[in-house]
């Protein structure tokens, strides 16, 4: 059966190679910090599942410790070397355009894959899509080696680079949607619930759709990422007020309201691996010049989907 447990298992091997070509990597001073922090975000996709609740909330503990005393380091980028760049820019004219080949086969194989995968037995029907993006991944990186003809460990190598450069962040994902989980758990979705419903007049739709929208927006802003916003706005106003007061659809309204938690996360320095660490790696004299540059287009979106939702949720 492919499940969850497979794509989580790829994932871990993954890491866990970027976490053995750092141990590898003499021209990094940190590198036994990196080799431990990489190895141990590794672990928690291989065996997450099978060890007990208290060692793999020290695991994440370890990992913040690691990340917040700033002990991660990066060795010699060889692509950053005159030949490899002289390498790198002949092959670009070469290839042209075709480079982005491996990059849209990832976007089209997982939309295949969410349509048809549910009819094959073998594979978990529950989570067709995340199936079907590692999937895509998997194709992309396939292709990807055969234009180029390079090895696969040599990718793998230079995924790690990529991951010690963004260091960090990014984890953030992962972290922040753990967060929204607990918040769910430790009830804040249920206070959030009371406090909208002393601010909102409850028999207006329009007024309730545009809480859940821009207030999934604003917990993305505060919380940097939309999956730590979805479990706590879904269960405060999404749940009980769209769907089992109002009988909403609730496929539009979780597919709406995550894009919409989205459109937050273009506004927010918290979302820090989205937009603080490009500003870093294209050397911005302006670290917020990416939000600078997006904000308008977020809003505009919140808007729009605010708009979609109003006019669907309930038709459908």
């Amino acid at each position: 059966m492919i499940n969850l447990n497979t794509v989580y298992i790829l994932a871990g091997l993954m890491f866990a190679g970027f976490a053995i070509f750092n141990l590898l990597d003499r021209t990094n001073p940190r590198r036994l910090v990196n080799f431990i922090f990489w190895m141990i975000y590794a672990v928690t996709f291989l065996i997450g599942s099978e060890l007990p609740h208290f060692v793999t909330g020290c695991l994440a503990i370890a990992l913040a410790v690691i990340a917040g005393t700033g002990k991660l380091g990066k060795g010699d980028n060889d692509n950053l070397k005159p030949a490899a760049v002289d390498k790198r820019e002949a092959g670009a004219k070469r290839f042209g355009s075709k480079l982005f080949i491996p990059a849209l086969l990832i976007p089209l194989v997982t939309l295949g894959g969410t349509l048809t995968l549910k009819y094959v037995p073998f594979v978990d029907h529950q989570n067709v899509t995340l199936i079907s993006l590692v999937l895509g991944t998997v194709v992309a990186f396939i292709v990807a080696l055969l234009m180029l003809k390079d090895s696969p460990l040599q990718a793998i190598r230079a995924g790690g680079q990529t991951m010690n450069t963004v260091g960090w962040a990014a984890i953030l994902p992962q972290m922040l949607a753990a967060l929204g989980a607990l918040f769910v758990l430790s009830g804040v979705g249920g206070e959030v619930s009371a406090l909208i419903k002393n601010v909102i007049p409850l028999g207006s739709p329009l007024a309730i759709i545009v809480a859940y929208t821009f207030g999934m927006a604003l917990f993305t802003i505060i919380m940097g990422n939309g999956f730590a916003a979805f479990p706590v706005m879904t269960a405060a106003i999404g749940l009980p007020l769209i769907v089992h007061q109002l009988g909403g659809n609730p496929a539009i309204m979780g597919a709406i309201g995550m894009l919409s938690g989205f459109c937050g996360t273009l506004m927010t320095p918290m979302a820090a691996n989205f937009n603080i660490v490009p500003a870093a790696l294209l050397e911005l004299q302006d670290k917020h010049g990416v939000i600078k540059a997006q904000w308008l287009t977020g809003l505009i979106l919140l808007v729009v989907n605010t708009v979609f939702m109003y006019l669907f949720v309930f038709r459908f």
